[in-house]
């Protein structure tokens, strides 16, 4: 994953209509005359979190997707814990890196289907039963603890008996025991008893309800390939569609009332965190100036229009690559009508100017979207048919 700090100078931001704010008044916050938005389609989630000093956006992402399916579903608003999943799929990643003699990628990062593959095997627990804030901190800290696990996995693969001791998950766990604290086997809550598998069942969910959708042309289209992206620990497989069918999987799961987890790159200069915007210039950002960058009357010039071509080849050339991931909410629309994408993100909401979200542009989306997560009921049918096998 790429540092999150933004690439592109601040792009004026005008006024926010809204569409999540229960008060109907316009954002408080002071932005010189921008863009301006209107939110089309705002499908209720949960609270924003924040994955702080940890590379655990994909956990973020995913459990924010699995809290608005809970939502959407009719099973009330959930607090589930992040970091149960981090800590399950650690242990499976340390594994599969020994098995592979240190040849597999190993750290923190994942990507969505970990959460699956994790509630399958393992199932989950609420924040209230993991919160793994055991050192002080407030908010996760992990910069030392996966510097601490990744050489004592080293170490373990580089023994000099050349024959594996019995006891190094033991050993594993242990420095997660410390940093995390102990693994929840059985909890309370709102006065029932559960273990993490009871708690995962009774939630009326199925994981096998879910599928992962990407367009890319190094595979056959409507067949499914193991992604190859470094995070992907545990050789997850997605499915393959054209580029205009990939949107129109995104598009028709918004419309009727579904979120989307999305795992994007975010490294482009115009990622614009700070200035609540994701955009693909039609032209170099240093070949602007500050008040050209900011104007909005030739909007319909702004961006690239992206192909099929020009994606895979910025995804060959590593000019896309898996950054982040994020929760799709929402459409939105820009004062021209130019469709937008309203992106719920896990960096908090401190002084940020949409209060933790974005506005991602429809070239963006087609540009640098790894893939999409989405419930199977949110596929549109004549897409579903090409893909069943």
């Amino acid at each position: 994953m790429k540092n999150r700090t933004t690439h592109m100078a601040i792009l004026l931001a005008g006024v926010m209509v809204m569409g999540l704010r229960l008060t109907g008044q316009e954002n408080q916050k002071e932005t010189p005359e921008g863009y301006q938005f209107t939110i089309d389609k705002n499908i209720p989630v949960t609270s924003i979190k924040d994955q702080h000093r940890s590379r655990t956006c994909w956990s973020f992402a995913s459990v924010s997707f699995l809290e608005a399916e809970l939502l959407r579903t009719g099973q009330g608003v959930f607090d589930l814990s992040e970091m149960y999943f981090v800590r399950q799929a650690y242990m499976e990643k340390a594994e599969k890196y020994v098995r592979m003699h240190g040849k597999n990628n190993f750290g923190s990062g994942g990507l969505a289907m970990d959460m699956i593959h994790t509630w399958k095997t393992h199932g989950m627990v609420p924040e209230a039963a993991f919160t793994c804030l055991t050192i002080g901190d407030s908010l996760p800290v992990h910069n030392e603890m996966d510097a601490v696990l990744k050489g004592y996995i080293n170490q373990v693969i580089k023994n000099p008996n050349r024959t594996l001791t019995p006891v190094w998950k033991e050993g594993f766990k242990g420095i997660q025991d410390a940093y995390l604290g102990p693994e929840p086997t059985e909890f309370n809550y709102q006065g029932t008893s559960y273990t993490p598998r009871s708690f995962a069942d009774g939630l009326g969910l199925d994981p096998d309800d879910y599928v992962v959708v990407g367009s890319y042309t190094h595979h056959p289209f409507y067949e499914e390939f193991i992604l190859e992206i470094p995070d992907n620990w545990n050789w997850s497989s997605i499915e393959n569609v054209t580029l205009n069918e990939m949107m129109d999987v995104l598009d028709h799961a918004l419309d009727i009332g579904y979120t989307v987890c999305w795992d994007a790159d975010i490294g482009e200069k115009g990622f614009d965190w700070k200035g609540g915007i994701a955009l693909i210039p039609s032209m170099e950002i240093e070949d602007l100036s500050g008040l050209e960058r900011a104007r909005w009357d030739e909007l319909s010039e702004r961006e690239k229009v992206i192909t099929q071509e020009i994606r895979q080849e910025a995804f060959d050339n590593y000019q896309t690559t898996d950054d982040h991931l994020m929760h799709i909410t929402g459409t939105a629309r820009d004062q021209q009508g130019n469709r937008y994408y309203l992106v719920k993100n896990s960096w908090g909401t401190g002084n940020h100017i949409y209060d933790g979200y974005l506005y991602v542009s429809e070239a963006y989306m087609r540009a640098k979207t790894i893939f999409f997560m989405v419930h199977r009921d949110a596929v549109p049918l004549s897409i579903a048919d090409k893909l069943e096998r």
